[in-house]
């Protein structure tokens, strides 16, 4: 009995886990697999550091724009200590049967549905931020919102489908046309809106972080256990963290420490929650 208890921990720790294993050997898969386990608690270590870092940095924030962002940038670290807390417990892990066709078709395998829960909570975050601070309008911000938000539940059913290896695929093609939206919005109407209310070089840099990270991700997502199966469940978890930690925290930081020094400039961003603001008068320089 303690030898296949040991042996169902050693599959586990390899990403594969017998159907009968418990949340408690869950946790204990991943506490055993040190790469996976490191990859979520440095993530929960430099959340917790953002969150002070932040809250130090928006102490004197006084427009209630730049405020909002504010607010906005203080969700994704806070969101992220949670939705990570979650993984490292094995209370958001699962392992799912492999349908048919699939590269690990009928293993078990070790499934971070967490992370999609993160994705999903704290990405309209950032986009609310990001889209403050182009200047754009109601209208614009809630559909990048929304597909957004589409993105992250579609890339859910897909790593969690167990019926069809092609319905998994097209939930993936299906998040991958949502996420198609969200980067037209940011590369052309955002950028145009952000030329207009003057805050087109920091918007320009954001975009660029935001754009080239979040392209990684469903790449990540084909090439790991949820899709061929080329990469394993630590390198992949690795992947997705690092990317976390340059998409949200410093992302975070740079956009927060940008505004707290032009508060100004901010306050002077014609209000697009309900306005056109494109082809109007470009606010004062600061």
């Amino acid at each position: 009995m303690i030898e296949t208890a040991a042996a169902d921990v050693a599959i586990a720790s390899q990403g594969v886990i017998p159907m009968e294993m418990t949340q408690a050997d869950v946790y204990q898969a991943v506490q055993d697999n040190q790469l996976l386990n490191l990859s979520l608690w440095v993530n929960i270590a430099l959340a917790g550091l953002s969150i002070l870092l932040f809250v130090f940095m928006g102490r004197n924030v006084e427009d209630p724009r730049a405020q909002l962002i504010w607010v906005a940038t203080m969700m994704v670290p806070l969101v992220s200590i949670s939705s990570y807390a979650g993984l490292a417990s094995g209370l958001t892990i699962s392992f799912l049967e492999m349908p048919a066709g699939h590269a690990l078709a009928g293993e078990e395998v070790l499934t971070m549905w967490g992370r999609y829960l993160t994705w999903a909570l704290s990405t309209p975050m950032i986009l609310l931020a990001l889209g403050l601070l182009a200047g754009s309008n109601v209208t614009k911000i809630f559909t990048a919102i929304v597909t957004d938000i589409g993105m992250c539940v579609t890339g859910l059913a897909a790593a969690m489908v167990t019926s069809s290896h092609l319905l998994r695929w097209v939930f993936y093609g299906i998040s991958c046309a949502f996420f198609v939206v969200v980067l037209y919005i940011l590369l052309v109407e955002w950028s145009a809106d952000a030329e207009v209310a003057g805050t087109a070089d920091i918007f320009g840099t954001l975009k660029i972080l935001t754009v080239v990270l979040w392209l990684g991700y469903p790449i990540f997502w084909a090439l790991g256990a949820e899709g061929i199966a080329v990469l394993d469940v630590a390198i992949t978890s690795w992947a997705y963290s690092g990317m976390d930690i340059i998409a949200k925290y410093i992302f975070a930081f740079l956009l927060l420490k940008w505004v707290v020094n032009n508060e100004s400039t901010v306050a002077s961003v014609a209000s697009g929650l309900g306005t056109a603001n494109r082809g109007g008068a470009a606010p004062a320089d600061d």
